[in-house]
């Protein structure tokens, strides 16, 4: 959909450039970025590409104003837009967090989308078609005054990146905008901001793992990596796709960048077929208010050692679902019942046991990885689990060395979990839900944020636990893990 803009009414493209950047945040002792220099000319198309953790949402929002003061970490060299620092450019640049929770600010839609416009003086009578220009180009078809607590995690992101499309910025930062939406989402995305783009000349800079869909819209590619001591540092590579992507296309491959033309690593196939039923539900209606359905009725059945992958658009009432089956939620109706073998001398029905009878039984990871971080440090987040099962620090220890070295955050032992990349606080939920090793596990959005490598050995840590007997739920927009993993697919209108 075409959005109609006044050229007249947007702001003129931004220049945003870094001066031997860096940045180290203050509970880390290792650089996040640094000695990154480059200059993103007014109206240039970027797509900004960069293994898992390699700072590439750190920059990001470092130009978006957004990263902190001295009190949350140490920065070095200069990084500004229009030739002021970054945090003083107020209203010039426009920015879609990896997080989309973290950009809600009202209540009802409409006023969300409003906020920004509202902020920056636009006259009121621009305002509000501003709005409505905005949700149509994104395909949000609510109504203004929806809740915004009511909405999906494909919602939010597309009620955020309206939201900077209205203010009509000199630079649009994206980071991962289309990760968790529905495959028509994706395309309806990218082409809402093309749209902005060609009607108003805004510089964009880009994060997207997957980055097929953004290829034809971009016409400079930036890759972050890495020294030999793990250290990013500078630039890796940069140029237009075709020199970056074509000629670099297996190195950048093998260090995590998605490049196209290399498919990602499946593992093999199940061991062995299903086991017996673990979980069961019969005439399911799923809602996260009362008397509210979502979704439903449902007759479905969990066994040991099978992947059940639910699919469906944005809204349809997947994760809704997924909280249900792991006891987080009551169903609306009909009922949700656990085996004799996974109650193990609990009620058979999982929404009334008790946390710690859930933490052998039933696994979850939310969409939003902040929804369910505790600890301060890494290491004791993955700590939490164990302890509440009353194991020894002994084996604690021997639980949560092993995780951090299969789920590649080592290195990230000390950090405050906040301070990670998605990918990484990604990878840090699922380690923690394996930490109290239950028998079933949902897992809602498991990939998100992934590089090519990451992904590649989080799929094949799921399928291994499916080959052990494990029952899996993954919620997914991403089908390649479910032809990678098997999946029996239900699908939600």
């Amino acid at each position: 959909m075409t959005i109609p803009i006044d050229r007249g009414t947007a702001s003129a493209p931004a220049i945003l450039e870094a001066r031997s950047w860096g940045w180290r945040y203050a509970t880390r002792l290792r650089w996040a970025l640094r000695d990154v220099s480059l200059t993103i000319e007014p109206g240039e198309r970027v797509l900004l590409l960069g293994a898992s953790g390699s700072g590439k949402s750190t920059l990001l929002q470092a130009f978006g104003g957004v990263l902190g003061g001295a009190d949350e970490g140490e920065e070095v060299g200069e990084l500004l837009v229009d030739g002021m620092p970054a945090a003083d450019a107020h209203g010039r640049v426009g920015m879609v967090l990896q997080d989309p929770d973290t950009q809600t600010i009202l209540a009802r839609v409409g006023d969300d989308v409003a906020f920004g416009c509202e902020n920056l003086g636009v006259p009121r009578e621009e305002i509000w078609p501003r709005v409505h220009a905005a949700l149509d180009a994104v395909g949000l078809e609510v109504p203004l005054d929806r809740s915004t607590a009511a909405l999906s995690g494909g919602q939010k992101q597309r009620l955020a990146l309206a939201g900077v499309l209205a203010m009509r910025p000199g630079a649009i930062l994206l980071d991962e905008p289309t990760a968790n939406l529905d495959p028509g989402g994706v395309g309806e995305v990218r082409d809402a901001v093309k749209n902005v783009l060609d009607a108003t000349g805004a510089t964009l800079v880009v994060i997207e793992h997957r980055i097929d869909v953004w290829l034809p819209l971009v016409d400079r590619v930036i890759v972050l990596g890495s020294d030999a001591d793990g250290e990013t540092t500078a630039v890796l590579a940069d140029g237009t796709p075709d020199a970056v992507l074509g000629a670099r296309g297996d190195e950048l491959a093998a260090a995590g960048v998605w490049v196209p033309g290399h498919p990602p690593v499946f593992p093999a196939p199940p061991a062995a077929p299903p086991g017996e039923e673990l979980l069961h539900a019969e005439k399911l209606v799923v809602s996260r208010r009362r008397g509210v359905p979502v979704a439903g009725p449902f007759n479905l059945s969990l066994r040991a050692g099978e992947v059940l992958g639910i699919v469906g658009p944005n809204g349809s009432g997947k994760s809704t679902l997924g909280l249900t089956l792991a006891g987080l939620i009551p169903p609306e109706s009909g009922r949700v019942t656990a085996s004799a073998a996974l109650a193990a001398g609990e009620k058979t029905e999982p929404g009334k046991w008790s946390s710690r009878a859930l933490l052998t039984r039933i696994g979850a990871v939310l969409q939003s990885p902040e929804h369910q971080l505790l600890g301060r440090t890494v290491r004791e987040e993955l700590s939490i689990g164990p302890r509440a099962l009353g194991l020894s620090p002994e084996e604690v220890a021997v639980r949560v060395d092993d995780l951090l070295v299969r789920l590649r955050l080592g290195a990230l032992a000390e950090a405050n979990p906040y301070t990670l990349s998605g990918g990484e606080k990604r990878r840090l939920t699922v380690a923690a839900a394996l930490a109290t090793r239950p028998r079933v596990l949902v897992l809602d959005e498991p990939t998100f944020g992934q590089d090519a490598v990451t992904w590649a050995e989080l799929v094949a840590i799921i399928a291994r636990l499916r080959d052990q007997g494990t029952a899996i739920v993954v919620i997914s927009h991403d089908e390649d893990v479910l032809r990678a993993l098997h999946a029996r697919r239900v699908e939600i209108a």
